[in-house]
């Protein structure tokens, strides 16, 4: 049998839509690939085999009548745990939410659907998507297929462990702090958080939401090549009514000079030597691709932006949140309650207007720095992935995790899109770094991870390490 889950998804649409192979094909390599890794790491929570298969027999039909089944025809996804799926439970990692069956799928899931990709099993997410880590006592943890050791990273981090391992092509996530480009940098494949407003987001099962979350979270996909994100953006940003938020702008822009600004420490930010290097060499590979670099010493504040959002998504119903966490008895989602706890007791109780204000006049100022420059390049993280658990190694560990992840819980304040794109490895960890342009400028972001792709190496699928095969890093 060939090895389609060794494929891009671009490769496997391809195939799929020439007929040269058949959805059920496809469907029937990647819940093999699904039984032979998915034990091992514990990234796919909940998979239905003859609901995949039903899928791929009504592509087939289409082709065989001579009808378009959709850009992505036949490309195996995942679907995290907190996203509305017909007929499956939207769990958000909760004890509490176990029974909360979802009637209708979420505006993305649709667009996917109509696109003709195969949805194949609905990926792990930590409780509440609360954490950088990833397990909750309703499906266990799951591991990193490329380092047992490391986190898979959070919140979107079962699907990032199912890419990097071959099981899905895409997968769906979320971010409103780093839970798309995280797991992704963890685990060594590629991920995009899009502008606030590109993809059209609803959850119908979930509970409500206070006013800052909603104005901030954003949809998107992970894959192990940028034109395969590139192709799930393009399938994921159809309209829906749903959502008052979406903004249904076109996925280019208009055209721009191939200018960068990097900085290797914004904010004034420690960062590992790694990281550096992983950064200055993006940038070389940026300037052999034709784009002219310039080094800044700082950008507009990140701890401006990152307080904004702290208030926006701590400001309005923590109680609600805290209630919940206690009640699910998670200990992961409850250090992170007591990680803030102190922050939250000190904010006003006018913080979510004042936040409001001041998230307008800092997206002032970033859209006026991003006229000088098509993108920005900056760490993932200041940290290489780090140890799984790290944030429940007492007070030390979380602040050691929440301050290393400035650099993504900074830009969701004001909506603009993140790319985290890997670089390649240090002894077998992942390390790469982020793009970030002005919002609706996905394509200069993947413009830019695909000259840096591009010059390194190809991103593979893993088979899982196991447990008493670690080298050291």
């Amino acid at each position: 049998m060939t090895e389609f889950w060794k494929m891009s998804a671009t490769q496997i649409a391809g195939l799929v839509r020439a007929r040269e192979v058949s959805a059920l094909e496809v469907a029937e390599d990647t819940l093999q690939r699904l039984d032979t890794v998915n034990p091992q790491i514990n990234a796919i929570v909940e998979c239905r085999p003859d609901h995949v298969r039903l899928q791929a027999e009504r592509i087939d039909r289409m082709l065989a009548q001579g009808q378009d089944p959709g850009p992505l025809a036949g490309v195996p996804v995942t679907v995290k745990i907190n996203a509305d799926e017909a007929g499956f439970v939207t769990s958000n990692g909760s004890r509490l939410q176990r029974d909360l069956l979802a009637e209708r799928n979420s505006p993305a899931v649709d667009n996917l659907l109509r696109a003709g990709a195969l949805l194949v099993g609905r990926s792990n997410s930590p409780t509440f998507a609360l954490r950088w880590f990833t397990g909750n006592l309703l499906h266990g943890k799951t591991i990193n297929p490329r380092d047992r050791r490391l986190t898979p990273g959070g919140s979107s981090g079962g699907g990032a462990a199912g890419v990097a391992a071959g099981i899905g092509h895409i997968a769906l996530g979320s971010d409103i702090g780093g839970s798309l480009r995280y797991p992704a940098y963890a685990c060594g494949i590629q991920g995009l958080r899009p502008s606030f407003g590109r993809v059209p987001a609803y959850n119908q099962s979930s509970p409500e939401r206070g006013i800052g979350p909603q104005l901030m979270s954003s949809t998107g996909p992970m894959a192990r090549s940028v034109q395969d994100l590139r192709l799930a953006l393009d399938a994921m940003s159809m309209p829906d009514p749903r959502d008052p938020w979406h903004v249904p702008l076109p996925l280019v822009g208009k055209p721009m000079l191939k200018r960068a600004a990097v900085c290797l420490r914004p904010s004034g930010i420690e960062i590992a030597s790694e990281v550096e290097a992983a950064l200055r060499d993006a940038a070389n590979r940026l300037e052999s691709a034709g784009w002219s670099v310039v080094e800044v010493a700082d950008t507009p504040s990140l701890e401006e932006l990152a307080e904004i959002q702290q208030q926006l998504w701590l400001g309005d119903g923590f109680a609600k949140l805290e209630d919940a966490v206690r009640r699910d008895g998670d200990p992961g989602a409850w250090a992170v309650v007591e990680g803030v706890r102190s922050v939250v007791e000190t904010m006003p109780l006018d913080v979510v207007a004042s936040a409001l204000l001041r998230r307008a006049t800092a997206a002032r100022i970033w859209s006026l720095f991003f006229e000088d420059y098509a993108v920005l390049l900056l760490p993932v993280s200041a940290e290489l992935p780090f140890p799984d658990d790290l944030d429940l190694q007492g007070d030390g560990g979380f602040q050691r995790v929440w301050n290393a992840q400035l650099p993504m819980r900074a830009f969701p304040a004001i909506g603009l899109p993140g790319l985290a794109v890997t670089t390649g490895f240090v002894d077998g960890t992942p390390v790469g770094v982020q793009l970030v342009s002005a919002r609706f400028r996905e394509d200069l972001c993947l413009d830019a991870g695909a000259d840096i792709e591009a010059r390194g190496e190809p991103i593979a699928a893993v088979s899982p390490t196991p447990a008493d095969a670690l080298g050291h890093r």
